[in-house]
């Protein structure tokens, strides 16, 4: 039996150590935010956030995520209080069907934590592991925003050095 950080919370799981994580996410632990998309790592329909880096569920042996932080797209927000991206990506009307949404939204999350400061191109580039065949790009680029400006202004400005 494995123990494994779920969104904060610590999880017991059954599942053989080299059964990928997006499996154990949605046929054990029912988190289905995560999508199966291709199975080889290739679209990012299954991005989670590992220890604060964006990777693909879909070809992560769970033993490789043992004591390590899983954050997955529940883990965000709920429906009756999402996180800022999350609310970012409703108020842009930012989904369409919604399938590659979730990997979308993880790896975002990801970068933001890392650099909320990200450039256009950043996002762009951060993005460009994920297919989407919607047509929303460009109201995703701009939740992806919005967010970045809100937590911007719930961040501090790092110290310069000068103490009061």
């Amino acid at each position: 039996m494995l123990t494994l950080q779920i969104n904060g919370a610590e999880r017991k799981i059954r599942s053989a150590p080299a059964t990928p994580l997006l499996y154990v996410l949605r046929n054990e632990l029912k988190l289905n935010a995560a999508k199966f998309g291709c199975g080889l790592g290739q679209c990012g329909a299954c991005t989670v956030i590992v220890d604060g880096e964006a990777i693909f569920s879909c070809v992560t042996p769970v033993e490789l995520v043992e004591g390590r932080s899983v954050i997955t797209l529940e883990g965000l927000g709920t429906g009756d209080h999402p996180g800022v991206l999350q609310q970012a990506f409703i108020d842009e009307q930012a989904a369409q069907c919604g399938y590659c949404i979730p990997g979308m939204m993880m790896r975002a999350q990801a970068l933001l934590q890392r650099d909320p400061q990200a450039t256009d191109q950043q996002i762009r580039q951060e993005l460009e592991p994920h297919l989407c065949r919607c047509g929303t790009h460009m109201r995703i680029l701009r939740a992806i925003r919005r967010a970045a400006d809100l937590l911007r202004a719930k961040t501090p400005p790092k110290n310069s050095g000068d103490r009061p």
